[in-house]
């Protein structure tokens, strides 16, 4: 097991990608505290986990307000005497004309994706610092927007920048204190996300047509690809690694543009 007795955080854990590391996680050993607002979805995925024989905890918490980060953390130290990993996976999706968004539009999307990020960040390093043995890998979910962005996406990717930006610092400020912080910027993935894409689409078969064209692979990345993904970075596998963005993408921002939507002859060169 990967993470055999590692305590780890997992913030956003009530849906989407977090459920998916928070069962990945668990099924690799580690005790997961699961952190959401809504404590009744915690609750079912911590039964999930728990049935099958994991650990798992379960604290309500809005990332957003920094009481209730410094009362995640008191828990789970209370609950489990250490913390040596943390996944900051909550976020806010947001898609809006950048001149109709408004300041709170902005401080919603900033106080999710980066405030919440950045303090809760902060105090899982001081516990890392503080604890015997000292040490521990800080996961940040970003984006691919971290590379390239689409309207209507200020905000988000001001946000998913910062985090990046905020984490090479302090990946550099902790290396020697054991500490490792990397970034994973995930693609398009088969989420609820997807699902309101696709309800925003004329039709289900239009909305698959766009995306394969514009994802190499010509599908979605499935939620525990991207949670075995979290458990490498979390793990003593990836040491060599802090102040990364690893781009999760299946080709996407490797890809210079739309696949033609026909099959052009061969560009052999000849003069």
């Amino acid at each position: 097991m990967l993470l055999k007795d590692k305590v780890v955080i997992i913030t956003g854990a009530s849906k989407g990608l977090g459920v998916s590391m928070a069962e990945v996680c668990a099924a690799e050993g580690a005790k997961v505290v699961l952190a959401a607002r809504s404590i009744e979805q915690l609750k079912e995925v911590e039964n999930r986990i728990t049935t099958k024989g994991g650990v798992a905890y379960s604290v309500q918490c809005d990332v957003s307000k920094l009481d209730d980060l410094q009362m995640l953390v008191d828990k789970t130290v209370a609950k489990f005497g250490a913390i040596h990993g943390l996944v900051n996976n909550a976020g806010v999706n947001y898609v809006k004309a950048f001149l109709d968004t408004t300041e709170n539009d902005w401080e919603r999307v900033i106080g999710v994706d980066l405030k919440g990020s950045f303090f809760l960040t902060q105090l899982c390093a001081r516990e890392m610092v503080k604890q015997t043995p000292k040490g521990g890998s800080i996961v940040q979910i970003a984006s691919v927007h971290t590379y390239a962005s689409l309207p209507g996406a200020a905000p988000y990717d001001a946000a998913k920048h910062g985090m990046v930006g905020f984490s090479k610092a302090v990946a550099v400020e902790l290396a020697k204190e054991k500490v490792r912080v990397n970034v994973l910027s995930p693609g398009l993935c088969r989420t609820e996300i997807w699902n309101d894409i696709v309800a925003a689409a004329p039709s289900e078969k239009e909305c698959i047509a766009f995306w394969n064209a514009n994802i190499p692979a010509e599908r979605l990345i499935e939620p525990e690809e991207i949670a075995n993904a979290t458990v490498f970075l979390l793990s003593d596998l990836s040491t060599s690694l802090t102040g990364s963005n690893i781009i999760a993408d299946l080709g996407m921002t490797s890809q210079l543009i739309s696949k033609e939507p026909y099959g052009s002859k061969v560009i052999d060169g000849d003069r």
